[in-house]
């Protein structure tokens, strides 16, 4: 599940996950709030100091401040230069193991960068062109769109195809389970606009790619992976699955964290051929970026790699994979973040010079803050305070759903009483007086559509309750105590009208 950012890792352009939910979730809330006419005190924003002394803070350190401030159970991280490798690992895995640089993350969109190169390594083979339609190389790639015969493989993976989640739902559910189960799907879908035209990031562009290279290598694509990229660099614990959530040997649940409280939880269920299906470590992806930034050799060539980083002002900052960033001084970076449910994380490096850092998360989070941070401690660059928006909106959330669940309930106890007193009242008053609880239940059962209004990201109330679980806990309470207050007051209503009506029979 994964669109973009230049400095964060999440699924949209310009705006990390967790900032884009805490913006969507604000909205319903307010409307939640008012049904209810309840207030909720804010909590106080938990956020990084700057440090105190003049020596920037260590890796360790900074590694220490995000998790405090995101709650993650467990992180590694790598930072990257010509001197070395500085691993630092803390905390637990879902299984209770303490996080080595050997543990296993998913590492999410992060997958795309290796989906880019094995469709590089087949354009380096002379089996296709980069500018070639993707439908003379894959006939499966059909949609009920005459334009789709235009789309390219590199707009694909630039995410110019004119895929988009407004006529192509990649959260539905159930997802599809293959990449050419997904390819198969858009057989009724429609581009939204002309291939090469707009960006958007869409995870079924790299799907398309995935199915593509598994076409055209006559391999499945996990295979191809292993044999013709992680093998040869020596990432001998990384491998690729199709789904999201798909069970491993070996790989723990990651977390939901909500006000402090860390839970171990499979992964939301979703495909993730070629777009974040990707299981790695950190010793791994430290072998990946030193690939990348060229100071070992591998599978590509400088060219061939010099054409995966390269954004140009055409692709809105977006290469084949990768993403282009700018440090606070304003150096070029090369990047890519990567968001699931439950795992988070994020890579970047500064290109002809070989610094890069990595960063692995197992809980929804910022990565790309603390990636951004640890980069700029070895560039010299100032750290930056990390916030997290969840603080704030999750406090917010709890206090509604205690406000909104006290009322709710009161209003179960006192139905007999509230009934008893508009006895003789006019029934369009009384369903008058009913209606505040109604827009409660409506608007609870209706949060997840209230929430994709304002961001195009969150569908279902499968991905709130994962993405967003106190938003969810709030609508189950909005629907289940509004219903049955409903139901008692309608209930004590109709038997005070028959009471009162009893002496006259």
């Amino acid at each position: 599940m994964h669109q973009l950012l230049p400095r964060r890792s999440a699924p949209h352009r310009g705006t990390s996950v967790p900032r884009r939910l805490a913006r969507a979730a604000a909205v319903t809330t307010l409307l939640l709030a008012a049904g209810a006419a309840g207030a909720a005190a804010p909590a106080a924003l938990a956020a990084s100091e700057p440090p105190a002394a003049s020596a920037p803070p260590s890796a360790a350190q900074l590694v220490e401040d995000y998790r405090a401030v995101y709650g993650t159970p467990g992180v590694a991280a790598a930072v990257i230069t010509s001197g070395g490798v500085e691993r630092v690992t803390s905390g637990r895995d879902g299984d209770g193991r303490e996080v080595t640089a050997s543990t296993p993350f998913r590492i999410a969109s992060i997958s795309k960068s290796m989906t880019a190169a094995a469709v590089m390594l087949l354009v380096e083979r002379g089996e296709f062109g980069l500018d070639d339609p993707v439908a003379e190389l894959l006939p499966e790639f059909r949609l009920d769109d005459p334009r789709a015969g235009e789309v390219t493989v590199r707009q694909l993976l630039t995410h110019r195809s004119g895929l988009s989640i407004r006529t192509n739902d990649e959260y539905a559910l159930p997802p599809a389970g293959t990449a050419a189960e997904a390819v198969a799907r858009l057989a009724d879908r429609h581009l939204a606009w002309d291939p090469g035209s707009q960006f958007e990031y869409h995870n079924t562009n790299y799907a398309i790619a995935a199915r593509l290279v598994e076409l055209v290598s006559g391999q499945p694509f996990e295979a191809f992976l292993a044999e013709e990229l992680f093998a040869p660099l020596g990432m001998d614990g990384t491998l690729a699955t199709e789904g999201c959530s798909e069970e491993v040997a070996g790989v723990p649940d990651g977390h939901e964290v909500a006000l402090g409280f860390a839970v171990d939880v499979p992964e939301m269920p979703g495909l993730c051929a070629g777009n974040g299906g990707v299981i790695s470590t950190l010793d791994d992806l430290v072998r990946w970026m030193r690939f990348n930034t060229g100071a070992t050799a591998g599978p590509l060539t400088a060219d061939s790699l010099d054409t995966l980083h390269r954004a140009t002002a055409a692709s809105d900052g977006y290469a084949l994979g990768w993403q282009d960033r700018r440090s606070p001084s304003g150096v070029p970076l090369v990047g890519h973040g990567g968001t699931l449910a439950t795992w988070t994380g994020d890579v970047v490096f500064v290109p002809g010079d070989g610094t890069a850092v990595v960063v692995l998360t197992n809980a929804a989070g910022s990565p790309g803050e603390l990636s951004a941070n640890l980069l700029a401690g070895v560039m010299g660059d100032p750290i930056l305070p990390i916030e997290n928006p969840f603080t704030v909106l999750n406090a917010v959330l709890l206090a509604l759903t205690v406000v909104i669940g006290i009322l709710l309930i009161l209003a179960i106890v006192r139905a007999p009483r509230w009934a008893r007193r508009r006895v003789f009242a006019k029934r369009p008053l009384v369903v008058l007086r009913m209606l505040p609880i109604a827009a409660l239940v409506v608007a609870g059962a209706l949060l997840p559509m209230l929430m994709n209004a304002n961001t195009g990201l969150i569908t279902n109330w499968v991905v709130t309750v994962w993405l967003l679980p106190m938003a969810a806990i709030l609508g189950i309470v909005c629907v289940g105590l509004g219903l049955a207050a409903l139901v008692c007051r309608i209930a004590g209503y109709a038997r005070a009208r028959r009471r009162a009506a009893a002496p006259l029979a």
